[in-house]
């Protein structure tokens, strides 16, 4: 399928926005577009909200790192953000509009803010990545894992930014990403330029997989492989877990926890 570059409200269903300045106003009206023929980026396989249960956060929040926002004031002007993950036009919770690589950008800006730095300085962090590393779809890319430290790290020490600087540290003598986002980065699989599987960050323990080409993306349980989504739906049957467990060869334990971490309310109901 051939995409054409137009702006996003006129885009063809399959149509790509291309995000490589994050840390500025640029949303996806940036005449900085490219497009991508490739279904990792293209295909549409979440909701935000089915993304944001994946990636562990609110899915409030996962919009804004989606679709950007615009905030007005009484008493000064308005502020507008651009987003920080590709998505597909369409802002609806219920409209699936989050592709693979949409999934993995979310884990990675989850990574960056579970250092503590506040999401203004995390955009700040990307753009670095984009602009000084010349790292192109930073997030999902190999060349974060293999030389995003080394970007942030000497532009945090060329311009005396304290807090960029504590995303990175140096072990060996080599530049290393601090050990919250080094935990988040080797859930990636890098199969060639971009990834290709994701460990879900949704549990501590390493249970769910993403394959975008297995399953029509839905997460697999890495013992036994049981789809995610024929799990809870048994479950949510009231189908005793032990049962479920038996079928897929999937340990009770594991889907307890997994679908406590992705459904807490219904797990506490």
């Amino acid at each position: 399928m051939t995409l054409i570059a137009l702006p996003l409200a006129q885009t063809a269903v399959a149509g790509y926005c291309r995000v490589t300045m994050v840390a500025t106003k640029e949303s996806c009206h940036s005449p900085r577009r490219d497009i991508i023929e490739d279904e990792r980026f293209t295909r549409r396989l979440y909701t935000v909200s089915q993304a944001a249960r994946l990636v562990g956060m609110s899915p409030s929040t996962l919009r804004t790192w989606s679709h950007g926002y615009k905030r007005t004031f009484k008493d000064r002007p308005p502020v507008t953000q651009g987003p920080v993950i590709t998505s597909l036009n369409g802002a609806s919770s219920d409209t699936r509009s989050i592709p693979f690589v949409g999934l993995v950008e979310a884990t990675v800006v989850q990574a960056f803010r579970n250092t503590g730095l506040p999401m203004q300085r995390i955009r700040k962090a990307l753009g670095v990545l984009a602009k000084q590393g010349e790292l192109e779809h930073a997030l999902a890319s190999h060349q974060l894992y293999s030389d995003g430290a080394d970007v942030l790290y000497d532009y945090a020490q060329k311009n005396h930014d304290r807090q960029l600087r504590l995303l990175t540290v140096v072990q060996t003598g080599q530049r290393v990403f601090h050990e919250v986002i080094d935990e988040y980065l080797t859930r990636i699989t890098f199969g060639d330029d971009w990834a290709t599987e994701l460990i879900l960050p949704v549990t501590e323990r390493r249970l769910l997989r993403v394959v975008p080409s297995v399953a029509g993306g839905d997460a697999l349980f890495v013992d036994g492989g049981a789809p995610l989504s024929a799990v809870q739906s048994r479950a949510a049957a009231l189908e005793p877990i032990e049962s479920i467990a038996a079928d897929y060869g999937t340990p009770a334990q594991d889907i307890r926890e997994a679908l406590c971490a992705i459904w807490p309310s219904k797990a506490a109901a």
